[in-house]
């Protein structure tokens, strides 16, 4: 997960939310929605690289379509191709010494999904 300066110039990676049920997941998105008082949810949509969407896509949208009914709050799907990869890059080149965990590529990777959402707006 990653949130935006106030502005909504800046995106940076927050925390990784793992994934145990919906309902759960669900819950702590809007917890950490409600403590940052976001105004807008932008899920990384995983298409495939011809662009079109599998089941991990249609399950993404499933869980999207859940998501906004448990919340006011706007939610938009946000193409994610390639978004890991970027992020796995940016953590090599940065010499991280964390770069080798998962998660963190995950936490990078939402930062850079939410900076094109936020770039693209301007």
């Amino acid at each position: 997960m990653a949130l935006s300066d106030p502005l909504g110039i800046l995106a940076s990676p927050l925390t990784i939310i793992d994934h145990s049920d919906d309902k759960a997941e669900i819950e702590a998105i809007l917890e950490i929605v409600s403590q940052n008082q976001v105004a807008k949810i932008v899920v990384g949509l995983p298409l495939s690289m011809n662009g079109k969407a599998g089941k991990q896509a249609e399950r993404v949208k499933d869980f999207t379509r859940e998501l906004c009914r448990c919340t006011d709050i706007p939610v938009e799907l946000r193409d994610e191709r390639l978004s890991t990869v970027s992020a796995r890059r940016m953590m090599r080149e940065g010499n991280s010494k964390r770069a080798g965990k998962k998660t963190r590529y995950d936490a990078a990777a939402a930062a850079i999904i939410l900076q094109g959402y936020l770039d693209q707006g301007r």
